[in-house]
């Protein structure tokens, strides 16, 4: 009898509903674990639960039934479609489940549905390009907790990043060209997730990233898993594969919270300065996002959007995440498949 291998698929996670109860649900799980929020545990305990979960969860609930459609949330129903197409691509010799690092399905229910099976090994790959602690290296943790429990352990692959995968890059590019081959646009930005300047710190012990302006200039194995060295490199890449010149894109983080120091340069802060500069057509990328969410759809598409027009600039385009197109089906195949 030959053995399957396992596939676990894990993204970020979507309240149940966008009720304001199921909110703040998610935003506690969400925001309690200790390597998104990575402050000592009685502060983060104090300020999630008596000020970020109470308060926050009205407008965020009010923005998540802005993003909800009828198959629900996005970041959710293209995650089923996506774990289906390419347990078809793979065929019987694998078996793939779908886990959301908070709230459901969760990383113990996928694992769960893996677990009887047999299985030779289990391939785990988190559906964020870049590596962070808040967000690969949180969802790797979670599952070695839940097989750490069970009595038979099989072999465990965990990928940890892909930023300059040459398909995926193809991919978010082909998205890009089908608007850019419709109308001009005089600058393109990449948009990707912050993250708190002191996360970078901790993760480089010889303070580079920070410190050296131009560390992240270059792709290279000392920084192979610095998330804004990895931002930088995707972008690049997706420059180069584009054509873009240098002086055509900026690169920019966005969804900053609190008032400590992110990741710069921000990207709400980028669109001024553009607009300053007599920038009024922009089409903007999201390359840290595989699947379309609150931070693409609301954020990038929306927010960002009204900002850029209330300036003066004339119109912005949002380039839809990878979701379900079949170039990126083939694209986590291939990296399965080279696992």
């Amino acid at each position: 009898m030959k053995l399957k291998t396992g596939v676990l698929l894990v993204n970020l996670g979507t309240p149940d509903s966008p009720n304001v109860s199921d909110v703040r649900v998610y935003l506690r799980q969400f925001l309690m674990d200790g390597r998104v929020l990575d402050i000592p545990f009685w502060q983060r305990f104090l300020l999630v639960n008596l000020i970020i979960a109470p308060f926050r969860s009205f407008k965020s609930a009010k923005v998540y039934k802005e993003l909800w459609t009828e198959k629900g949330s996005p970041l959710y129903f293209y995650g089923k479609e996506l774990t289906q197409l390419v347990q078809d691509s793979l065929g019987e010799d694998y078996v793939v489940s779908l886990g959301m690092r908070y709230q459901n399905p969760s990383i113990k229910l996928a694992l769960d549905a893996l677990k009887d099976k047999g299985l030779e090994k289990i391939i785990v790959l988190p559906l964020f390009p870049q590596y962070a602690s808040a967000s690969t290296g949180s969802a790797h943790q979670e599952v070695l907790d839940v097989i750490s429990k069970w009595l038979i352990i099989p072999k465990i692959v965990l990928i940890d990043a892909y930023s300059d995968n040459p398909k995926m890059i193809k991919t978010f590019a082909e998205l890009g060209r089908k608007y850019m081959e419709k109308e001009k646009f005089d600058h393109f930005i990449f948009s990707y997730h912050g993250l708190p300047e002191r996360q970078l710190i901790k993760a480089d012990p010889e303070k580079k990233c920070i410190n050296d302006k131009k560390c992240c200039d270059t792709f290279h194995a000392n920084n192979r898993l610095c998330y804004r060295a990895q931002c930088f490199e995707t972008s690049r890449l997706l420059a180069q594969e584009l054509g873009f010149s240098a002086d055509q894109y900026t690169v920019s983080f966005q969804s900053r919270l609190g008032n400590t120091p992110w990741i710069k340069p921000y990207t709400d802060d980028l669109i001024k300065e553009l607009v300053a500069k007599g920038k009024k057509r922009i089409l903007a990328f999201s390359p840290s996002f595989t699947a379309d969410c609150l931070e693409t759809t609301i954020e990038i598409g929306e927010e960002y959007k009204e900002l850029f027009e209330s300036l003066g600039g004339e119109h912005w385009q949002l380039v839809e995440s990878l979701n379900t197109h079949p170039l990126w089906v083939e694209t986590v195949k291939e990296m399965v498949l080279a696992h």
